[in-house]
């Protein structure tokens, strides 16, 4: 049987924007759908909320949260994530994050922990995927490494398939 394949839905915790939300919410269910594990940075709060929260809408999901420290996550009593991982690293967890993930989706307008997790995805080469992102950070992704493009959960997912050859 094949290893399933890790897809890191990485932004903002607290301060996400209602539309980066709602595209972390879509994007979750359809990465649990096609039967990816999701993987978040394990807060209840934000895009890694939302994504899991997606994710749980489907039965057979499973999430994985990376959690900066072990205070505070009760997510897995709320049942989003089936497996916690406490590091005790608080944005050091970032690191773990993107090397454990197949692809990495930037979700949304994000700051520095986000792009802290971008422009680690591209110096591990890691396949990154922005979806929803500035301008701004598409000029200076671009410059760094090999970005894709999404503006819809839609457009991510199909980046995401074609990037794992699902």
């Amino acid at each position: 049987m094949p290893r399933k394949k890790i897809i890191g839905i990485m932004g903002t915790g607290h301060g996400a924007s209602p539309s980066d939300v709602a595209l972390a919410e879509e994007l979750g269910e359809l990465v649990a759908r096609e039967g990816f594990v999701l993987l978040t940075g394990g807060r209840e709060v934000g895009i890694m909320a939302a994504a899991n929260r997606g994710a749980k809408r489907v039965p057979s999901s499973v999430t994985l949260g990376i959690s900066p420290f072990r205070d505070g996550a009760n997510d897995s009593e709320e049942g989003l994530i089936d497996i916690h991982v406490f590091t005790g690293m608080g944005d050091g967890r970032n690191v773990i994050n993107v090397l454990s993930s197949d692809v990495v989706v930037v979700c949304g307008q994000g700051g520095a922990g986000t792009a802290s997790e971008a422009a680690l995805a591209l110096k591990s080469n890691r396949h990154l995927v922005m979806l929803g992102a500035s301008p701004e950070a598409k000029a200076f992704f671009t410059t760094l490494g090999s970005v894709h493009f999404a503006e819809t959960p839609g457009e991510a997912l199909e980046l995401v398939r074609k990037l794992t050859g699902e």
